[in-house]
């Protein structure tokens, strides 16, 4: 697959039988349309309002970031925010072919859900904390 950010190849990172596209280059990740939810229920933060139906009723985000490509059917994506304060600004399929986080999103979002949990609190906090390190941003 071709990330929709920088063009370049990305490689497939598994995880729990979940494949996600991840661009080594830029460090986005695509989640195919119902991998983000299988992704958060295998770590026990199963929450409704990041479905990817959810997602896709919620009103497009006022932003001049430039729209991206779906890598899979090719058409313009629409800009969304998820999460709680800072908002994150995600690209949506809108044909729900899937959810394109730009490089440390997901790492953003995954800090956001922890918080809701209590720290050190058994494997799943682990769990978190190995994906926010994989999906994080660049320093």
């Amino acid at each position: 697959m071709i990330c929709p950010a920088c063009r370049k190849d990305m490689i497939v990172v598994e995880y729990n039988k979940i494949e996600l596209d991840y661009c080594l280059n830029c460090r986005g990740v695509w989640f195919d349309s119902d991998e983000l939810e299988l992704l958060l229920k295998s770590v026990n933060l199963d929450t409704p309002n990041l479905l990817l139906a959810n997602i896709l009723s919620s009103s497009e985000a006022g932003t001049v970031e430039k729209k991206k490509k779906c890598p899979i059917c090719r058409r313009k994506m629409e800009k969304i925010t998820i999460g709680e304060r800072p908002a994150i600004l995600v690209d949506v399929c809108l044909r729900k072919d899937g959810l394109w986080f730009d490089g440390g999103e997901m790492a953003q979002l995954l800090k956001q859900l922890a918080k809701k949990r209590p720290a050190g609190k058994g494997p799943e906090h682990q769990i978190i904390s190995f994906l926010g390190e994989v999906f994080k941003a660049r320093d």
